[in-house]
């Protein structure tokens, strides 16, 4: 079942004012270069992407790992590009 589309809004306007600072979670295993190769992607479609404003969050068993990055968005097309490349990368189990 789909949403219905706000017929206010055109469907390739994007509610999103560019350039912004735009949160990204990203979840997987807790294991070594994760947040090594979380930050390569990121530093991809960001060049300007500072790795200090990282935040990670555990798990409550400590299995998984969460990483927020804060990326310059420029464009929907480089958001819908950056969230494919986090989506399919083998250490990455879920983007939000």
């Amino acid at each position: 079942m789909s949403l219905p589309l706000n017929p206010d809004i055109p469907r390739n306007e994007s509610l999103i004012e560019y350039p912004s600072l735009f949160p990204i979670k990203v979840m997987g295993l807790k294991v070594d270069g994760l947040v090594h190769a979380i930050t390569h992607v990121a530093h991809q479609f960001d060049p300007t992407f500072d790795a200090s404003t990282i935040e990670l969050r555990e798990s409550k068993g400590g299995k998984y790992l969460g990483v927020t990055i804060t990326v310059t968005a420029t464009s929907r097309e480089q958001l819908d590009e950056l969230y494919r490349t986090l989506s399919t990368h083998p250490m990455v189990k879920v983007v939000l």
